[in-house]
C-alpha cells in the first residue's frame, strides 16, 4: 500500500482548506463557556467548540471512507491526532492512509474491509473494501456542560448493498486541563446475518501526533488481513516519547494484544504533559477489549479481533442475525494536566456509572 492518495488530491486539499476555514470562524468569543456544535451541511462537518475554543469536528468528506472526528486537541489547542492526509505536518509518518483522526470501523464484515479502505486502495483491490456513509445528523444539543450530536450512517458494500444500519450519539465534554468524548455507537443488521468474524484491524481507534508515538529503533512491516503490507520506517525521534499503560499495568508495546479495561497513552508535547485514555465499558462485546496498540502512533481498542490478538488462544466471531442490534460504548479523555493510574481509573469508574 503507496502512502500516496492516487485521484484523490484535490478533494483532499479542498478538505484542509475547508478544515482551516472553519478553525479561524468557529472559535468563539473570549469568555465563551460551555460547549457549541456547529452544524455545517455544506461542507459536510459538525465543529465543536469548548468554552470558545476549537476541540474537534465529525467531518464526512468524500476523500475520506468513512465519518471522523478531525483533528482532536487538548485543552490548551495542542494537536493529538496526525495530520496526514487531510493537513500534513513536517516530520509526521505518512504510512497508513486510512488511518485518521478518531473512527468506528472493522476490518471483516461478511468478508469485507472497511477498516483499510482508503483512495490508495488499488482499483482491484476495491470491490473487496466497504465504505461507512454519512446519511444524516438526527440531533445537535449544544450546552453548558456537554454537547451531543446524534448521527446516521450505513455499513456499505463497493456495489452499493447495505450490510449494517449505525446510529451513533457523541458526547463532547471539557473543562481546564481536559476534554473528553464519548461515542455510544448501534450497528444493527438488515434481513440477512452479518458476520464479523475475529479480524485484527478494528475498532474503535485514533491516530496519533507524532511526538506520542513510542521511539522507534527499527524498521518494521506490518500486513493487514488480507496480506497487503506497509513498511513503517525509522525516523528522527526528536521530542516523540511516548508511552503505554494498561489497566493490568502493561507497558509500551507490550500493551498490544493484551487486554484491559482501559488503555492511556502519555507523552509530553512541548512543555505540556498529555495523556489520552481510551475507555471500556463492561456492556460491550468483547470486554475487556483487547488493544490493537502500535507503537508507531495507531492507538485502538477491539474487542472482536479476539482470535488474532490472542495468538489463537480465543475465538469471537460475533456476528448479529436478522434485524439484530449491538451497541458499543467508549469514552476518550484527553488530559494536559498529569494523570497517573488512579485518576485513569476514576475516570473509568464515572464512565461506567454513566451508562448503567
Amino acid at each position: 500500500m503507496k502512502p500516496t492518495m492516487p485521484g484523490g488530491r484535490a478533494s483532499i486539499a479542498a478538505v484542509a482548506a475547508i478544515a482551516a476555514a472553519a478553525l479561524a470562524s468557529g472559535a468563539g468569543q473570549t469568555g465563551e463557556k460551555g460547549v457549541r456544535l456547529v452544524r455545517d451541511d455544506a461542507n459536510r462537518r459538525v465543529d465543536v467548540i469548548v468554552d470558545g475554543q476549537p476541540f474537534t469536528a465529525y467531518i464526512y468528506p468524500a476523500a475520506l471512507k468513512k465519518p471522523v472526528l478531525f483533528p482532536i486537541r487538548t485543552a490548551n489547542g495542542t494537536l493529538v491526532t496526525r495530520g496526514f492526509p487531510l493537513e500534513p505536518r513536517e516530520g509526521e509518518r505518512v504510512d497508513h492512509p486510512h488511518q485518521v483522526g478518531l473512527w468506528f470501523t472493522y476490518g471483516d464484515v461478511n468478508g469485507v474491509d472497511f477498516w483499510n479502505n482508503s483512495d490508495a486502495i488499488k482499483p482491484e483491490d476495491r470491490p473487496k473494501m466497504g465504505t461507512i456513509v454519512h446519511k444524516g445528523v438526527a440531533a445537535v444539543h449544544s450546552g453548558a456542560d456537554r454537547g451531543e450530536l446524534e448521527t446516521d450512517m450505513d455499513w456499505t458494500l463497493a456495489d452499493g448493498q447495505v450490510v449494517l444500519k449505525e446510529h451513533t450519539t457523541f458526547v463532547f465534554r471539557g473543562g481546564a486541563g481536559w476534554r473528553s468524548i464519548d461515542r455510544v455507537t448501534r450497528l444493527q443488521a438488515l434481513d440477512g446475518r452479518v458476520s464479523l468474524r475475529d479480524n485484527k484491524e478494528g475498532m474503535f481507534g485514533m491516530r496519533v501526533a507524532r511526538q506520542l508515538e513510542i521511539p522507534s529503533q527499527k524498521p518494521e512491516v506490518f500486513a493487514d488481513a488480507a496480506g497487503r503490507p506497509t513498511s513503517v520506517a525509522v525516523m528522527n525521534n526528536e521530542g516523540v516519547n511516548g508511552d503505554y499503560l494498561t489497566s493490568e499495568g502493561r507497558t509500551g508495546d507490550a500493551a498490544w494484544g493484551t487486554r484491559a479495561k482501559w488503555c492511556a497513552l502519555s507523552a509530553k508535547i512541548g512543555s505540556e504533559p498529555v495523556t489520552i485514555a481510551i475507555l471500556d465499558h463492561p456492556a460491550n462485546p468483547g470486554f475487556p477489549t483487547y488493544w490493537h496498540a502500535r507503537g508507531y502512533g495507531l492507538f485502538s481498542a477491539n474487542p472482536l479481533g479476539q482470535k488474532d490478538l490472542s495468538g489463537g488462544r480465543e475465538t469471537l466471531d460475533f456476528a448479529l442475525g436478522p434485524r439484530e442490534s449491538a451497541t458499543f460504548r467508549y469514552r476518550v479523555v484527553i488530559f494536559s494536566v498529569p494523570a497517573d493510574a488512579a485518576r485513569i481509573e476514576a475516570a473509568h469508574t464515572e464512565f461506567v456509572a454513566a451508562y448503567r
